[in-house]
């Protein structure tokens, strides 16, 4: 994967009585990826979409999905999902198993693996799985829940991950930022070494503005 920034915006924060219009928007207004987290109510304390909404995505949208699934099963999740070449399936580092067999299943898709590191994981989880992700996810708060308080201090650990990454041989690993991103941070995270940014209230669905307005800011403050 090249390093590209890259704009991913949270469909959770749509209005979900008109996903389909807030999608098209996104789509019109250039956005590159949705940001689509499914949750169990068990690795997180909240139920989100499920495995039908992120394919029904797929039939109003050539935007490839960004799939966050925060859940304790991710093989029964992928096993239903529709997932297509271009998209991203992400899970949390914290499962502490051997993701091998299920990258290799979101490979042989022509989708790309990620893996998420909650705020209190430490960058060294990703030692054992080196070779096999595409992608990380630095939570910037607490999952779960949108609009949640960005923990203190973790902007720093963009950096840190990055230098992880290019030090242990990972450079063409893609680093996402997730949590809180608004344009301010956005700026500042793109100069720490990151490429895609979740975009949600904090960014995109500003209150009183238009995603016409607000993904072209958030656009110029990645670039």
């Amino acid at each position: 994967m090249k390093r590209k920034n890259r704009i991913s915006v949270s469909v959770m924060c749509s209005d979900l009585m008109n996903l389909e219009r807030d999608i098209k928007a996104l789509e019109r207004a250039g956005v590159d990826w949705l940001h689509v987290d499914i949750m169990d109510a068990h690795l997180v304390p909240n139920l989100t979409f499920g495995p039908d909404i992120a394919n029904a995505m797929h039939r109003v949208t050539d935007m490839p999905l960004d799939i966050h699934l925060m859940v304790e099963d991710p093989e029964l999740m992928l096993s239903k999902l529709d997932i297509r070449p271009g998209d991203t399936v992400s899970v949390h580092v914290e499962l502490g198993r051997d993701f091998g067999t299920l990258a290799a299943e979101v490979h042989s898709r022509g989708a790309s693996f990620g893996l998420v590191l909650n705020p209190e994981t430490a960058v060294e989880s990703l030692a054992p799985h080196v070779g096999v992700f595409d992608m990380v996810t630095v939570m910037l708060v607490r999952p779960g829940f949108a609009g949640a308080k960005l923990i203190d201090g973790i902007l720093d650990k963009v950096a840190v991950v990055r230098r992880w990454l290019d030090a242990n041989g990972c450079r063409d690993v893609l680093v996402s930022v997730d949590g809180s991103v608004s344009c301010e941070r956005a700026a500042l995270m793109a100069s720490m070494g990151a490429d895609v940014f979740v975009g949600g209230t904090a960014g995109i669905y500003r209150k009183g503005m238009r995603i016409e307005d607000t993904v072209p800011a958030f656009r110029a403050a990645i670039s």
